[in-house]
């Protein structure tokens, strides 16, 4: 190595990093898709106090799409660990985590209170 040269990185310092920065990025599509999710929910919620049923049905129909568009997300990071290729876990990947099963109890919650208003 000549004057002046950085040795060389090694490679499984940068497969770390990018399955660290892919974790980071799988989180927030988590955390994107379960924070639409919930708001769809509690907008529902709204529609349905309001006597728009069709509506609240729709919204909650948007809101499970966006939650099972982060549950395909938690899925795919499931799969990659029981492979062996898991990444770790960083509070990210914590916080997206609380978010999305907070956000899917919003969604059975506000189902439930829609039928409430429903047969009101």
């Amino acid at each position: 190595m000549g004057q002046g040269d950085a040795p060389c990185p090694n490679i499984a310092d940068f497969r770390g990093e990018w399955h660290m920065d892919k974790l980071t990025e799988i989180s927030f599509q988590i955390i994107l898709y379960a924070g639409n999710g919930k708001s769809s929910a509690m907008e529902a919620i709204q529609e349905a106090k309001a006597g728009n049923f069709d509506e609240a049905d729709r919204l909650i129909e948007e809101a499970s799409t966006e939650l099972g568009k982060a549950h395909g997300y938690q899925t795919k990071l499931l799969q990659e660990e029981a492979s062996g290729e898991g990444t770790g876990v960083n509070v990210i990947l914590v916080h997206s985590q609380d978010h999305l099963m907070t956000s899917m109890t919003v969604r059975d919650l506000a189902v439930e209170i829609i039928e409430i208003y429903r047969n009101k």
